[in-house]
C-alpha cells in the first residue's frame, strides 16, 4: 500500500487535464500534502483564527481499503464520503465542491489529486459532510463552486477559495498497479470528480461509463479495465442489472472476430452456407471435408465487397450441423446429427483465422434445444453462434418437403434462455442467435420472442427466387410491429436466385443488413 503521494500520481493529475502542466493556468500549484501554496493568503477566507488541527505529524498517505462489489445508485455527496472513508485515514487538505457546478467540481478534482487529499461533493449545505470532515481533521479546506465559507460545518476551520483553472477531462484514471478498479455508471456520473481525485491519489484505476451496456464502452476504457487485472472491482451506480457480468466479460479479455464484445452494429457477417461433407447443400461444402482454409480464401473477395464505412465485413461459416433427412433414421427424428469430430476442424480453423461460426439446426421431429445441446462444446467458444431453421422443424405426422415446418416462440425462448446462460457462465462476448424465416407461419408468434442482452438475435430472410419476389418477402417480414427488435440478414442463392442480388443492392436495403450468407 502506498506510503507517500507518488510523483506519478501528481504527474497523472496534471497531464489528464489535457492541457499541459504549466503554472500559468491559474490553478493553485500542486504541493506536498499538508503545506499551503504561496498564494494561499490571497485566496483564502478564515472563519476562525483558532485551528483545531493537531500539530503532531501525521501520515495521511492514501490507504486502499476494499469497497463493496456493487454500490447501488446513491447521492453523489454520500458516494464521495464513502470513497474518502475507504481511501484516506486523514487529510491535511480537503477539497469541497458543489454538485450543482460540474465545471468547478472538475477543477476541484484536479486540485484535490495534486494535494493528495479527498474531494467531497456537497449538496445545498455541508451537513452531510460534517462527520467526514471531522474524521479527516484537515489543516485547510479548499472550497470550489460557490460553497459558502460561513457554512456552520466550517466553523473553526481554515478555508480558502480555489481560483479558476483547468478541469479534468476524460473518463479514465489508470493506475500502474491498482488495488481497486472503480467503474462508475450513469447513475453515479455526478460523483465522477470525487472518484477521479481518489483514484489518482490512491493509484486506483477508475472508468466512467455512461452507456446502457458496459460492453459497448470505448476501446480505451476496455483497455483500462483489463489492465487492472488483479484489482478488486467495484461498480458505482451501475448502469443496469447486467453490469456485473458484463464487467466480467470485459475482464476476460476475449473478443469477437474483428474485435469488440457486441456482434452488431459494428460488423457485418458474410457467410458461406452448407455442410463440409457435401457440395449439394451449399457453397461451403464445395471445397471438401478438409477445405476450411480454401473456403476462407475463396470467401475473401466476397467478404470485402460487403464492407462499408463504419461497418467492417467479417467472414463467417454457417454450417448445417443437423441436416434434414428424407429417412427417419434410428432415432426417428428425420435429422442427421453431424458428429462433433467432423465439425471440429472447421470450428478450430475459424477461431484461428478470425472467422465467426454459426451452427444451423434442422431438427426434423425433435426440438431445437435437444439438438443444440449436442454442440454445447462448440457453443461455449466465443466465436460460435447458433441458427434455428424452422422450415425443417416437423410435427409428429410430417415429413420434409411435403410441408414447410414451423416453430413457436416458446421453443425458441427455451433455446435462447439456455444459450444466454452459457454466455454468462463463460463470460463470453455476445453470441448470434439467427432465425431463418421467409413466411409468417414459420414463426407464427414471433412477437412473443424474449430478447436477451447476451444474444444478438437476428432474422434472416432466406427465401429464394426472382429478385422482385425476394424484395416483396423482405418488405413483408421487416415491416411487422416487432421488426425493430431484431437485426436483419439476407441470403443469396447462387443457383436459385434470378438474378442474385449484388452487394450494392443488399447494402441499400432497409433496415440495414448485418448478416449476408451464400448458398
Amino acid at each position: 500500500m502506498p506510503s507517500t503521494i507518488r510523483p506519478a500520481a501528481l504527474l497523472l493529475a496534471g497531464c489528464l487535464a489535457a492541457a499541459g502542466c504549466a503554472s500559468s493556468t491559474g490553478l493553485v500549484p500542486l504541493t506536498t500534502a499538508g503545506s499551503l501554496p504561496p498564494d494561499a493568503t490571497s485566496t483564502s477566507s478564515t472563519t476562525s483564527t483558532t485551528s483545531t488541527t493537531t500539530t503532531v505529524p501525521r501520515d495521511c498517505a492514501p490507504v486502499v481499503m476494499p469497497l463493496p462489489e456493487v454500490i447501488p445508485p446513491t447521492d453523489a455527496s454520500a458516494l464521495s464520503v464513502l470513497l474518502s472513508e475507504a481511501t484516506f485515514p486523514c487529510a491535511d487538505e480537503v477539497t469541497v465542491a458543489a454538485i450543482g457546478d460540474p465545471a468547478a467540481a472538475g477543477r476541484a478534482a484536479l486540485h484535490a489529486a495534486g494535494a493528495g487529499g479527498p474531494l467531497l461533493l456537497a449538496n445545498a449545505t455541508l451537513q452531510g459532510l460534517a462527520a467526514e470532515i471531522d474524521r479527516l481533521d484537515p489543516l485547510v479546506i479548499t472550497l470550489a463552486g460557490g460553497i459558502d465559507p460561513l457554512d456552520p460545518v466550517l466553523a473553526g476551520r481554515q478555508t480558502r477559495t480555489m481560483p479558476a483553472g483547468l478541469e479534468i477531462r476524460g473518463g479514465i484514471v489508470q493506475g500502474s498497479a491498482p488495488e481497486r478498479l472503480l467503474v462508475v455508471g450513469e447513475a453515479a456520473a455526478t460523483a465522477w470528480p470525487a472518484v477521479w481525485a481518489a483514484a489518482v491519489a490512491s493509484g486506483d484505476t477508475a472508468v466512467l461509463e455512461q452507456s446502457g451496456d458496459l460492453r459497448a464502452t470505448k476501446p480505451a476504457r476496455l483497455a483500462a479495465i483489463r489492465s487492472a487485472a488483479g484489482a478488486a472491482a467495484s461498480l458505482l451506480g451501475p448502469a443496469g442489472e447486467d453490469t456485473g457480468w458484463q464487467l466480467e466479460v470485459i475482464r476476460s479479455g476475449v473478443e469477437l472476430p474483428g474485435g469488440g464484445l457486441l456482434v452488431f452494429p459494428d460488423r457485418r457477417l458474410v457467410a458461406f452456407y452448407g455442410h463440409p461433407e457435401t457440395p449439394v447443400l451449399g457453397v461451403l461444402g464445395e471445397q471438401g471435408i478438409d477445405g476450411a482454409a480454401a473456403t476462407i480464401e475463396r470467401m475473401a473477395p466476397i467478404v470485402a465487397s460487403y464492407a462499408a464505412v463504419g461497418i467492417p465485413a467479417i467472414p463467417a461459416f454457417e454450417i448445417i450441423a443437423t441436416v434434414a433427412s428424407a429417412e427417419a433414421g434410428g432415432d426417428g427424428d428425420y435429422s442427421y446429427e453431424t458428429p462433433l469430430g467432423t465439425l471440429r476442424p472447421w470450428v478450430t480453423a475459424a477461431g484461428e483465422r478470425g472467422v465467426y461460426v454459426i451452427l444451423d439446426l434442422q431438427p426434423g421431429r425433435t426440438d431445437f434445444l435437444t439438438q443444440a445441446k449436442i454442440y454445447e462444446e462448440f457453443l461455449r467458444l466465443p466465436h460460435v453462434g447458433l441458427a434455428i431453421d424452422p422450415e425443417w422443424r416437423l410435427k409428429p405426422d410430417q415429413v420434409h418437403l411435403r410441408q414447410i415446418g414451423s416453430v413457436g416462440a416458446d421453443e425458441i425462448n427455451q433455446v435462447a434462455d439456455w444459450l444466454a446462460a452459457i454466455v454468462r457462465d463463460e463470460s463470453l462476448p455476445q453470441k448470434v442467435l439467427l432465425l431463418h424465416q421467409f413466411r409468417y407461419d414459420m414463426i407464427p408468434d414471433r412477437q412473443n420472442l424474449e430478447m436477451h442482452p447476451e444474444l444478438a438475435i437476428a432474422v434472416q430472410m432466406d427465401g429464394q427466387g426472382a429478385l422482385p419476389t425476394k424484395y416483396e418477402t423482405w418488405n413483408a417480414l421487416t415491416t411487422q410491429p416487432d421488426s425493430g427488435r431484431f437485426w436483419w440478414g439476407w441470403k443469396n442463392f447462387y443457383d436459385e436466385d434470378a438474378p442474385m442480388a449484388t452487394p450494392e443492392e443488399v447494402l441499400d436495403l432497409q433496415p440495414t443488413v448485418y448478416l449476408v450468407s451464400f448458398q
